[in-house]
């Protein structure tokens, strides 16, 4: 069971490396990320018509590049990979519900001054 949790860390780390760096360059890691996504379906594609080597290397290959930008998880649960990567953040699907909540908590808190702000400035106008 060790060398699963250093395997699943050592991957997680990764991941979160290259997420980074891609994050600052979309239209490089669209393409890497279609790339690897085009890759898992044409595998999976090939496996079900006959068990060959070339459906087997794509669909290894294909995972390995989106679970290496991160877009293995993103892609399958629509999540917005690159303004977590840019903003150094866990993904939704790492975040805590209790986390999620307290996020949800605060921009609510937002709204509520950004409506009374924009009340404030409406009553002032009318004053002038």
């Amino acid at each position: 069971m060790k060398a699963i949790n250093k395997l699943y860390y050592f991957f997680d780390k990764f991941e979160d490396k290259i997420r980074r760096k891609l994050s600052h360059l979309p239209l490089i890691y669209a393409f890497i990320g279609s790339v690897g996504i085009v890759s898992i379906w044409r595998g999976i594609w090939h496996i079900q018509d006959s068990w060959n080597m070339s459906g087997g290397s794509s669909l290894f290959w294909g995972i390995f590049i989106t679970v290496s930008t991160g877009l293995f998880v993103s892609f399958f649960i629509g999540e917005n990979i690159i303004i977590s990567g840019l903003n150094k953040e866990k993904r939704v699907d790492e975040k805590t519900e209790k986390e999620i909540h307290k996020e949800r908590a605060i921009l609510e808190k937002i709204q509520i001054d950004i409506k009374e702000i924009k009340e404030y400035i409406v009553e002032n106008k009318k004053k002038n």
